[in-house]
């Protein structure tokens, strides 16, 4: 019978590129980091507060990787995860654009499917969750925008209104004036704003509301995991260092409950971008407050200061062939027996990256399942075909392995 788990999982590992399951699957590796963030998840867990890391890796030498084993980890202490890769249209400069993609890249605990719209059906006005959340939301967050937004959203019966609210509540922000117009309707009242809503100054107030949310419905906490953060270093100049303000806020926020923010960088970004860049000579030539360059400055720093990912030892290596090796077996049916030093030795030929290694590994996988063997490798000889007159031109072949 076909293991489509394991079939999924070779696939990905085949493709070189990183998944949940993978993650999940391959955790054994770099135990000693992993030890610390587990230790990192269960503290916020236990203390409520947040924090963040930062970590660097060469291309291809298990970055993702991590991060999908800790998004594992996560869910198995009943914390909501949210995976997102930075990109043009995902900047870390604009939070107003990024937290949409934060919403959309959330993973509750047991869900395979990203998404938190289902949540708001879980308490309904004049419950004690709706209680807490409203007071929150009037006076916990910069601006009561939310208070009025989460209120209107409990008390419509109208879907057209109950699916814009929810937009907003997800980073699909509406005018002032329609908020204002659908408070009115169903209240009776008018909605008075205590300050003029910025999405791009006031962003800040969504991603705490979406952290008290959690906690709220009994969750243990947030985990945002930044990939290809070293995209930062594509941005103009002012947006960079926007970018790295950002990040403080996400690393060092206290007004974000239980919520913890892993960033993953390129080793190269220090030379590539902060110094080749001149990153503190224009800060300091920016005209910005002195408790905002302060943040800016403490982030070059704890980026320059990165945790970097080391090259995998040798038994860290053949515990992760060992585990492809099972997995192909359990994926096509069959019991392979390949010599995992041999194995490797004829990976490492393929280059540094471990990426590249283990795609190797796969493909050698594949040739001696079809073929029973490779250029470089050998299940067993392969057997000879037979021909006798009378039997119809049939030719056996013996079976491969």
């Amino acid at each position: 019978m076909t293991d489509f788990y394991a079939r999924r999982i070779v696939e990905a590992l085949r493709s070189g590129i990183s998944s949940r399951e993978v993650g999940a699957c391959f955790s054994s590796a770099r135990a000693k980091i992993l030890r610390e963030l587990g230790d990192a998840l269960e503290q916020l867990t236990e203390e409520r507060h947040s924090g963040g890391r930062i970590i660097s890796g060469k291309y291809g030498e298990g970055k993702t990787h991590l991060l999908n084993t800790v998004s594992g980890i996560a869910a198995s202490l009943n914390i909501v995860v949210s995976a997102i890769t930075l990109s043009k249209e995902t900047p870390l400069s604009n939070l107003h654009l990024l937290y949409p993609k934060v919403v959309q890249g959330t993973y509750l605990p047991g869900q395979v499917q990203p998404g938190v719209d289902h949540l708001f059906e879980r308490f309904s006005y004049g419950g004690p969750v709706a209680s807490a959340l409203l007071e929150f939301c009037l006076t916990g967050l910069e601006t009561n925008r939310l208070y009025y937004i989460l209120k209107a959203y409990l008390g419509t019966q109208n879907d057209d209104e109950k699916y814009a609210l929810l937009g907003d509540m997800e980073g699909n922000f509406m005018a002032n004036a329609a908020v204002r117009q659908i408070y009115k309707r169903i209240y009776g009242q008018a909605a008075v704003f205590n300050a003029s809503f910025v999405k791009s100054k006031h962003v800040m107030d969504y991603f705490a509301f979406l952290s008290r949310l959690f906690m709220a419905l009994g969750y243990n906490g947030w985990v945002l995991l930044f990939d290809e953060t070293e995209l930062i270093g594509r941005l103009g100049k002012k947006a960079r260092l926007s970018a790295y303000y950002n990040m403080s806020l996400l690393l060092r926020s206290e007004r974000m409950a239980s919520a913890y923010s892993l960033f993953a960088f390129n080793a190269s970004y220090g030379p590539d971008v902060i110094e080749a860049k001149h990153e503190h000579a224009n800060l300091e030539e920016a005209l910005l407050p002195p408790e905002t360059k302060a943040e800016i400055e403490s982030t070059l720093s704890a980026i320059a200061s990165a945790t970097q990912l080391a090259p995998l030892s040798r038994e860290e290596t053949l515990e992760i062939l060992a585990g492809i090796q099972r997995y192909h077996g359990q994926a096509y049916g069959w019991q392979p027996a390949l010599d995992l030093d041999q194995a490797l030795s004829v990976a490492e030929k393929h280059g540094y990256l471990l990426r590249t290694r283990i795609r190797a590994v796969v493909e050698t996988l594949d040739q001696l399942y079809q073929y029973g063997e490779t250029d470089k490798m050998r299940i067993n000889e392969l057997g000879q075909a037979t021909f006798e007159e009378g039997d119809d031109a049939q030719a056996s072949l013996e079976p491969f392995i």
